[in-house]
């Protein structure tokens, strides 16, 4: 018996020296970006430079029909990728061929192109869906609100997996394109500039535009009828705020307060910088919720936050998240007092410019107000854990941290932290070490030990430790008259009912 020598054909042989080493070399990308919180949220192996989301809204029904289009570059050979994504996807192209894809989990979309990706190499992928998200829950509850007229889309740290396909975490921020068609007399109010309005066979379509970096919980849709005022800043950027037009009692108090964002907004650019983003505004929808978001330029306000008059205060935190949280977001969700404790620090700084109480007079009563044994001294801000991310400590302690840093400093050189930390940092991320580092840089000091003693030590720093950083001399200090205004903004990033 012979045997006969079996060597590849030379078509063959072209063929399998064509294939690019990358092909083979090509593994999936990570299905969670790495957060040490939030594990599953994100991905790896690719970086989304812009979202282009046309969708389409029917308030009666809460149906939403939409096709994202993502613009991406592959940072490693790519052979399958996620997207975070709760709704019901009916075709996916990569690269204008067909994709497969799967669910996975709770939210994440796994899609595997025609061929791998070269990394380093943009691509597009355009993800065609529907579904009604407030009937889909993940982990228990959903971040779409509904409204008596329509829905919305405001939550933290998840929003985005009820409306969109996306790379869901702030390390991986775009630029956004967002048009909406809704039935003729409602409205869609969304982040940044509006492009245009067009109607047709009884739809309205409205366009906005995100043309900075936006992080994708910082995302917002809202759609129902609104009343909307328009204005311009002194330096020219639009203003557009937006009320439902059945508010109730609540009404008069909401616009007394966020008609007043561009005022606040002027203010701030004194204290923090130049505003970071080319419109601003806010909108209070009418939703049964307390809370507020710093959702991009366009801030969310629940009714329920003016319920005892208007509320500068709280218009004043989520503003001051435009630059401590915004432009300059966490690199990972444990960092989040690099958000929350210079949002309350700026109600104090306003309380300060207000007359109604001081920066250091509010620090020294959070220190009294609290004895040891409380348990909001064992939250440590710096790393308060998953469950304690939006717990008091992180907000009123981590404000003490930044008085204290006040105190060891000094003003010019504290205000010169304030304004060049997002000034050097715009439109990036940084950390809570990221920032203790810079503080050092600026003011030349050693100051490990202001940041440990009120961000890191899981109980309440005793008088000594505490008045060597200047706060808790007066143990009996009065309640600052802004106290109640502040405090009315303590369920400000509560998450919705779970």
């Amino acid at each position: 018996m012979r045997h006969r020598l079996t060597v590849p054909s030379v078509a063959a042989a072209c063929l399998l020296l064509a294939v690019p080493a990358s092909a083979a070399d090509a593994t999936p990308g990570a299905p969670g970006i790495g957060d040490s919180y939030y594990p599953s949220y994100g991905n790896g192996g690719y970086d989304v430079s812009h979202y282009d989301l046309r969708l389409k809204y029917r308030p009666a029904t809460d149906r939403l029909e939409g096709t994202a289009t993502i613009l991406a570059t592959a940072t490693q050979d790519l052979s399958r990728f996620n997207l975070d994504f709760a709704l019901e996807v009916s075709e996916v192209l990569v690269g204008g061929r067909k994709a497969e894809f799967a669910a996975s989990g709770d939210h994440e979309l796994e899609i595997t192109p025609a061929a791998p990706l070269d990394s380093g190499r943009p691509f597009t992928v355009v993800v065609r869906y529907r579904g009604t998200p407030s009937k889909v829950r993940v982990n228990g509850f959903t971040a779409w609100l509904r409204t008596p007229d329509g829905g919305v889309a405001a939550n933290e740290p998840e929003a985005a997996w009820w409306w969109f396909p996306s790379n869901d975490h702030p390390l991986d921020k775009a630029t956004y394109d967002v048009s909406v068609a809704v039935p003729d007399g409602s409205q869609a109010i969304s982040n940044g500039t509006l492009r245009s309005t067009s109607s047709r066979l009884g739809w309205t379509r409205y366009t906005w535009r995100s043309s900075r970096p936006q992080a994708t919980y910082l995302a917002t849709l809202a759609v129902g009828r609104f009343d909307i005022t328009t204005d311009t800043t002194a330096n020219g950027l639009p203003v557009v705020n937006a009320y439902s037009k059945d508010l109730g009692d609540n009404a008069g108090a909401a616009r007394a307060s966020v008609e007043r964002t561009a005022e606040v907004a002027g203010w701030l650019s004194g204290v923090f910088g130049p505003y970071p983003f080319d419109a601003l505004g806010g909108y209070v929808p009418n939703v049964p919720t307390g809370y507020a978001l710093e959702t991009q330029t366009r801030p969310f306000y629940s009714p329920r936050q003016f319920g005892g008059g208007s509320n500068v205060s709280v218009v004043v935190h989520e503003l001051a998240h435009q630059w401590y949280g915004d432009s300059v977001s966490v690199k990972d969700w444990r960092d989040i007092w690099v958000n929350e404790g210079f949002a309350r620090y700026a109600q104090w700084l306003w309380s300060e410019k207000e007359g109604d109480g001081t920066a250091q007079e509010l620090a020294d009563y959070v220190y009294a107000q609290h004895p040891a044994e409380d348990a909001f001294w064992t939250v440590k801000p710096g790393d308060p854990g998953p469950q304690n991310q939006f717990h008091a400590a992180v907000y009123d302690r981590g404000a003490i941290a930044l008085q204290a840093l006040r105190n060891e400093v000094g003003d010019e050189d504290f205000f010169a932290i304030l304004k060049g930390w997002p000034t050097e940092r715009r439109y990036g991320n940084g950390s809570v070490r990221d920032f203790e580092a810079y503080a050092e840089k600026v003011s030349g000091r050693p100051l490990g030990a202001v940041f440990d003693t009120w961000l890191f030590t899981a109980s309440k720093p005793a008088a000594p430790a505490a008045r060597a950083t200047g706060v808790g001399a007066k143990v009996t200090a009065a309640r600052p008259k802004s106290w109640r205004a502040i405090h009315a903004t303590d369920t400000v990033h509560g998450h919705p009912a779970r």
